[in-house]
């Protein structure tokens, strides 16, 4: 932008959806922004996220006219961060409490266990297949290819793979669980 606009004026012009206008926003808030962040946050990627998220909410704001008083622009960011940081520090301060009462909870061992997996069984399963999920689930677990890859080579389509290869979990599901 040549001309140096004054803040009325650079909120009148994003409002109109001037990107430069948006782009000399960014160049004189998210420095001041940034400073905010480490002074607060005393984080350098807080600071870079805090950074962010005030300017998206700052730019929705100001592109749907919803600042009253656009000479007080820098008081709308500076509150905007305030209100961002107080938002930041009760959200840690909820997964504190969380963690307080139940961290103890996710650090015990996990009590499930899988059962040892049959081979022999899991082979006859395969083999019982038709030849073209037999195909699929071989491509997929065992060739580990894309679907993409497989669907290609089988000459279908990726939806029509992806139901191929649900129906053939399902029944090798069924034939582990020793139903079929």
């Amino acid at each position: 932008m040549n001309i140096e606009l004054n803040d009325v004026e650079l909120v009148l012009q994003i409002g109109a959806g001037d990107h430069a206008a948006e782009a000399e926003l960014f160049r004189r808030m998210a420095p001041r922004i940034r400073l905010y962040g480490l002074r607060h946050l005393r984080n350098e990627s807080a600071a870079e996220d805090l950074t962010q998220m005030v300017m998206i909410t700052t730019l929705e704001s100001l592109r749907a006219r919803r600042l009253r008083e656009p000479e007080k622009l820098a008081a709308f960011v500076l509150g905007t961060c305030r209100m961002t940081v107080m938002d930041l520090r009760r959200s840690t301060q909820r997964k504190e409490r969380i963690l307080e009462k139940f961290g103890t909870d996710l650090l015990k061992p996990a009590s499930f266990s899988m059962p040892p997996l049959d081979h022999d069984r899991l082979e006859r399963c395969v083999q019982n297949l038709r030849e073209r999920e037999r195909s699929v689930v071989v491509m997929t677990f065992y060739d580990e290819q894309t679907g993409a890859d497989v669907a290609n080579f089988l000459g279908v389509s990726e939806p029509n793979l992806r139901v191929i290869r649900h129906r053939a979990i399902h029944d090798l599901r069924k034939c582990m669980e020793g139903a079929a």
